[in-house]
């Protein structure tokens, strides 16, 4: 089942809870003149998520189709979605693009690099590269500046059923899932380099007002801290053993 929340004006989170991994799967859809999706979701997933899309606009209608980093829960349904929506592009880091999307995807991605800005009408998404954050050579995150909400990808991930969207810091449950993570087989899937803490002070200098999370409850108010305080986090749950 998934379960449609508007979050921020006209931003949808779209989530489906896998209670094998105890996992939240969140996918955002902008509505705007040019819809936008930002995770195009698990091949799997694309029937539920198509029809909760249908319920918010006309999927035929969707413009754009974003993402972080090639990984299956982030584009595993993208040409299913090219399939469907005829004029939607699929965009990414120029990385990405370069080295795995347009051999994969149906039509050839925009690849985004440092600063660029994607309209979708009413809103501008503004790209920031973020190589190995949350993790990929071609990782990167958008941020939308009118009302100032960073797409966060696997950061501030978090385990459960959990609410739509809080106003609770997200620090706790993000330490638990990395030490959770570190225990288990998928140790290591958020590397901490000699860069992330810069990078992360340059989401935070964004002062976002709106954190759309993948797995885990989104944030909305200051969240310029917390982002700051993710690269002890991420150091801890990393070089913890």
């Amino acid at each position: 089942m998934v379960v449609v929340s508007e979050i921020a004006p006209d931003l949808f989170r779209l989530s489906i809870h896998v209670p094998d991994f105890d996992l939240q799967f969140n996918h955002f859809l902008v509505r705007d003149a040019e819809p936008l999706l930002f995770h195009a979701g698990l091949k799997a997933m694309f029937p539920a998520l198509r029809d909760a899309v249908a319920t918010l606009i006309d999927p035929t209608q969707l413009r754009h189709i974003a993402w972080s980093h090639f990984e299956s829960d982030e584009i595993g349904g993208l040409n299913h979605w090219l399939e469907l929506a005829p004029l939607a592009q699929p965009v990414c880091t120029l990385v990405g693009k370069l080295v795995s999307v347009d051999d994969f995807a149906l039509r050839p991605a925009r690849g985004m690099t440092e600063g660029d800005v994607l309209s979708t009408g009413q809103y501008r998404f503004r790209f920031h590269r973020t190589p190995h954050l949350p993790h990929g050579w071609d990782a990167g995150l958008l941020f939308e500046e009118s009302r100032r909400t960073l797409f966060c990808s696997d950061l501030f991930h978090q385990f459960g059923d959990v609410a739509d969207v809080t106003s609770s810091d997200l620090i706790g449950p993000a330490r638990q899932a990395m030490q959770q993570m570190q225990g288990g087989p998928l140790a290591d899937y958020m590397p901490y380099t000699s860069r992330s803490a810069g990078l992360l002070q340059g989401l935070a200098a964004l002062q976002p007002q709106t954190l759309a999370v993948m797995h885990g409850s989104s944030f909305t108010g200051n969240s310029e801290q917390m982002l700051l305080d993710l690269a002890e986090v991420i150091q801890e749950g990393f070089e913890g053993d």
